[in-house]
């Protein structure tokens, strides 16, 4: 018996797990794709960039494939009568899903050591190719008419191609100088276009064309020194600079601290100096404040003066408009509304550097829960889809993917909407990661119980009977008062 269920799970698990794959990949793509189309990349890049992006998405199909495979498995062994017979001989349901449990165990730990050593280094690297990937330029391409500013300095047109794009006809080409150098343009009746060995230059090779050099003395004022050149060729050749048209590989180590870059230890590390960091901005805030603030100081002062003495604090006010006489107490209020101005500044300009390191502090709080969200979300879906499907008794990709979308949706909106009010400050950082897991494991629990005494809550004919029987009873309820009715007239 566990070992057919064991084998009734595998196959749905990895094939909703390889769907939801595809599916989202497609969706990273679709995301992205403004980024990739036109830029020339070579197939390895892209291919690079679905592989770690692929790694990326498995803690969102993981939890997902685990929950519509459950409820496959469970809805095709009901739908074929094979629960029936496994209670018949004897085998509660909580026995035959025992070697489910400890493979979904096993995986959900799998997962924890996998968002804990592979996927922060995955997330690295897709970080740091990704950001070079949307800061390429796109390849330099001529269009019929129109002039191409892509390359500094220059702006080429070309009234018509050929069809392979490598011979251009009527060629404009001006090249933006200095104001000490003036403006050249360059005419050319045809130029062929090819990239150096090394991909560093595109070469144009131009053919009777003509050249008109302008060379200014310092400003745009009329010059009548002004020299204007102009040079005739049959053939010559113009060099580009295509190294702004390249893809340039940024230093992994500029990303490292990112929050999701990180294991563990290093989240651990991490939060700790930051927030020793913020306690001690804090502290030198407190105690330039503290510095500046004259009047509270002659204040406690004179509190502590008073104290002393044993006077009574009935008198305070008296005692201390005896301390600040009458032709100083004008400077006195000036001097306290100046350094109450100063600490009004002070806290506007530290107050955002403090709300930054607390963010980044929260960031850092939530990347480390979400080592561990990964494998319970995995135990809580199986939690949600096992039992769910044993109640409903119905298999294939039907109703199962329905029901496993909509509780995944709901899944997804509560952690969703909990980790962005973590991240905004407004609750709990871990209490927001863990909200999604608190608000369904009741549900877990309602429906492994309701599972296990085989309930038919997802019957539908059930709530059929159960509304035909309400209405039979109003019918009748109002039967018998207008019969009690008539009676009585």
């Amino acid at each position: 018996v566990h070992v057919h269920v064991l084998k009734a799970f595998i196959k749905p698990f990895i094939v909703t797990f390889f769907i939801v794959m595809f599916v989202l990949l497609m969706l990273f793509l679709f995301k992205y794709i403004d980024d990739l189309i036109g830029k020339g990349f070579e197939w390895y890049v892209i291919l690079e960039l679905l592989w770690y992006a692929s790694a990326a998405q498995i803690s969102m199909a993981m939890p997902l494939a685990m929950l519509l495979s459950s409820i496959m498995t469970f809805g095709n062994l009901g739908e074929s009568y094979e629960l029936v017979a496994i209670k018949a001989a004897g085998i509660s349901l909580r026995k035959a899903m025992m070697p489910l449990i400890i493979l979904v165990g096993f995986i959900s730990v799998s997962s924890f050591f996998f968002s804990d050593y592979i996927l922060p280094i995955t997330n690295l690297k897709m970080g740091s190719l990704l950001y070079d990937v949307r800061n390429k330029k796109a390849d330099f391409l001529i269009k019929d008419g129109i002039f191409n500013n892509s390359i500094p300095g220059y702006s080429i047109r070309a009234q018509n191609k050929s069809k392979d794009g490598t011979i251009l006809y009527n060629l404009i080409i001006y090249q933006h100088g200095n104001i000490s150098r003036g403006t050249n343009v360059l005419l050319a009746k045809e130029g062929v276009m090819y990239n150096s060995r090394d991909n560093n230059y595109m070469i144009l090779k131009l053919k009777d064309g003509v050249r008109y050099e302008e060379t200014t003395a310092g400003d745009r004022s009329y010059n009548p020194r002004q020299q204007y050149t102009r040079y005739y060729f049959k053939q010559t050749e113009q060099k580009f600079d295509m190294s702004t048209f390249q893809m340039k590989r940024t230093d992994q180590e500029l990303f490292s601290s990112h929050s999701m870059m990180l294991n563990l230890k290093q989240l651990k590390y991490y939060t700790d100096s930051t927030t020793n960091i913020l306690d001690s901005i804090r502290g030198r805030i407190f105690n330039e404040i503290k510095s500046n603030y004259k009047l509270f100081n002659t204040y406690q002062a004179s509190h502590n003066k008073l104290l002393s003495n044993g006077k009574s604090t009935v008198h305070y006010k008296q005692s201390f408009e005896e301390i600040i006489p009458s032709d100083k107490r004008l400077m006195a209020i000036n001097n306290s509304l100046t350094d109450t101005r100063y600490i009004k500044e002070v806290l506007e300009m530290k107050s955002k550097s403090d709300k930054d390191f607390a963010s980044t502090i929260i960031r850092y709080i939530i990347e480390y829960q979400k080592k561990f969200t990964l494998a319970a979300s995995c135990l809580l879906l199986f939690s949600i889809g096992a039992p769910l499907g044993a109640i409903i008794r119905k298999g294939g990709l039907g109703l199962p993917v329905v029901m496993a979308i909509i509780f995944f949706l709901i899944y997804h909106i509560i952690s969703t909407v909990a980790e962005k009010s973590a991240k905004e400050g407004n609750i709990d950082p871990v209490l927001g990661i863990w909200m999604a897991i608190i608000v369904l494991t009741p549900l877990a629990i309602f429906l492994t119980y309701k599972a296990a005494t085989d309930s038919a809550i997802f019957d539908i004919e059930n709530y059929k009977l159960a509304v035909t029987k309400f209405f039979i009873k109003l019918k009748t309820f109002f039967s018998k008062k207008v019969g009690k009715n008539e009676g009585a007239k």
